[in-house]
């Protein structure tokens, strides 16, 4: 994806100082003001931190790389973040509606939100209460390593997924599904589930059709990319993966086929209409 030098959201809640992750004994915003500081007055701030490091601080082991590697990351979620604040702008104009702009918010290890207490275990979530995206830009690494889920495309597909949540809970569509799920019965319930993921998926495919169209921003191999991450994360692989069997009546987010199918009918329509997971037969 070509994104680098690309306009960024001012949609960015940054948390990563607040919450668990410890780079020094002071915690991450300590740790990293000294470097700042250290950087700004022409010093070498890697070796101050080895410097840290060898008189028995307390500090961990910083591996300067990993912090850039990061920023560059949290850089790119916020120029895929504007990316789908353009599409969705005009799309929400084309029909008369006003799109509000939801909040990524970057956390470390966990956070607390509207909806309750999220931890980087439960991945890239979205809660409706506050209209706000949270992602522990961990995962992205863990999309690679326990998922083989491999590109840039395969964390923007993520994040499109969750902003489809956004879309859904604009359009009422989580509404009306969170007041039928209480009294369905849990396998009613994670089917309405995963109808409600799988069209996130359409609208994370939707918006790839519009990043192209509109914005040129796509490489080759981008879609393959995604077509892969979704595959990754499908419940019939994940269960085979972590509990040996795969039970249907669990699932809460689709197959990996369901998941595949479902963004590739978005990238290649762009038509919400087209994207009615409730009354399709899936």
């Amino acid at each position: 994806m070509r994104w680098k030098g690309r306009e960024q959201s001012g949609n960015i809640e940054d948390r990563r100082g607040i919450s668990g992750r410890k780079m020094a004994t002071g915690g991450t915003i300590g740790t990293l003001a000294i470097v700042v500081i250290v950087w700004l007055l022409g010093g070498n701030p890697t070796e101050i931190i080895n410097s840290l490091q060898s008189n028995g601080s307390g500090i961990e082991t910083v591996d300067s790389t990993v912090i850039v590697a990061e920023e560059e990351l949290s850089e790119f979620a916020a120029v895929v973040l504007k990316d789908t604040e353009d599409i969705w702008n005009m799309l929400f104009e084309q029909e008369g509606k006003s799109y509000r702009e939801p909040t990524l918010v970057l956390f470390s290890s966990s956070a607390e939100l509207a909806c309750g207490f999220s931890s980087s275990a439960t991945g890239p979530f979205y809660c409706p209460g506050d209209e706000k995206v949270y992602i522990d830009l961990s995962f992205c690494d863990q999309l690679k390593t326990q998922f083989g889920a491999y590109g840039d495309f395969a964390v923007a597909y993520v994040i499109a997924h969750e902003i489809g949540h956004h879309v859904q809970n604009q359009l009422g569509i989580l509404g009306k599904t969170g007041r039928l799920k209480p009294g369905s019965g849990k396998a009613k319930a994670n089917q309405l589930s995963v109808r409600i993921e799988l069209q996130a998926d359409f609208l994370a495919g939707m918006w790839a059709h519009y990043a192209e169209q509109m914005l040129k921003t796509l490489d080759a191999g981008d879609i393959d990319e995604a077509m892969n991450a979704a595959a990754a994360v499908g419940d019939d692989r994940l269960q085979k993966k972590y509990q040996g069997r795969v039970v249907p009546d669990a699932f809460t987010h689709g197959t990996s086929a369901q998941r595949k199918e479902w963004f590739r009918r978005g990238w290649e329509t762009g038509d919400l209409k087209k994207g009615d997971t409730f009354k399709a037969d899936i």
